[in-house]
């Protein structure tokens, strides 16, 4: 079994991050986490900044991407720069498939169920269809016919998100995973993913994911780690 947050932020590659390399390392070995994934909104990582910043890190630190697209943010697993034309879903899909990555809906239902007008919620933003009344509206979208799967447990989501994000996932056949998307030492490890097996690298963590070998998890930060159900 490995235990690894999925959706991570740092200084090197988000503008909105106070998450230093180093302030990750210590928090995620501190909290017993076995790796971490840093899916960075303004680009990747280069390879030797990787081996140079992680090398020593006693832990397995994976870059991934978090890309805006028309419809929404999406994690990518496999693919570690921007290129053009990326913010079209269905063009990022290829882009992914031709890199033998995965992409998965990042917090699909943020601020749905909010009072406006503090409701917009980047999934319907730009879409004909009005917000989901139910799972199977939402279920509808067009999104979860391009993505490999939803993440369901985040750590910066309200719990009616996440909870309704995870009957989706289950409506349509998605595993699920869990991410705490920190922008700080605060809040590392709340969500997380399990996988069955070990991941030592890119390759582990991607066929991990197309195997829907993994359960979303919450708590691990606090030492009470528990499978993210409804």
């Amino acid at each position: 079994m490995a235990v690894f947050d999925l959706h991570v932020h740092t200084v090197r590659g988000s503008s909105d991050s106070s998450l230093t390399p180093g302030q990750l390392i210590e928090e995620a070995l501190r909290i017993g986490l076995d790796g971490v994934c840093l899916t960075e909104h303004g680009g990747g990582w280069e390879t030797h900044e990787m081996e140079a910043t992680f090398r020593n890190a006693g832990m397995t630190v994976i870059r991934a991407l978090e890309v805006d697209t028309e419809m929404g943010h999406i994690l990518v697993f496999g693919l570690h720069r921007h290129i053009s034309g990326m913010h079209r879903a269905g063009e990022l899909r290829e882009a992914v498939d031709r890199a033998g990555g995965v992409m998965i809906s990042a917090h699909p239902f943020r601020n749905l169920f909010n009072k406006p007008p503090y409701n917009v919620n980047l999934l319907f933003k730009n879409s004909s269809r009005r917000s989901p009344q139910t799972v199977e509206e939402a279920s509808g979208h067009p999104l979860f016919q391009l993505v490999d799967d939803i993440e369901v447990a985040n750590g910066s989501n309200t719990d009616q998100e996440n909870l309704f994000a995870l009957e989706v996932a289950r409506h349509i056949g998605f595993g699920g995973i869990g991410g705490s998307d920190v922008h700080s030492t605060h809040g590392l490890g709340k969500c997380v993913t399990i996988f069955d097996g070990d991941i030592r690298g890119e390759s582990d963590l991607i066929a991990a994911l197309k195997a829907k070998a993994f359960t979303p998890g919450q708590n691990f930060h606090k030492g009470e780690l528990v499978p993210f159900s409804l």
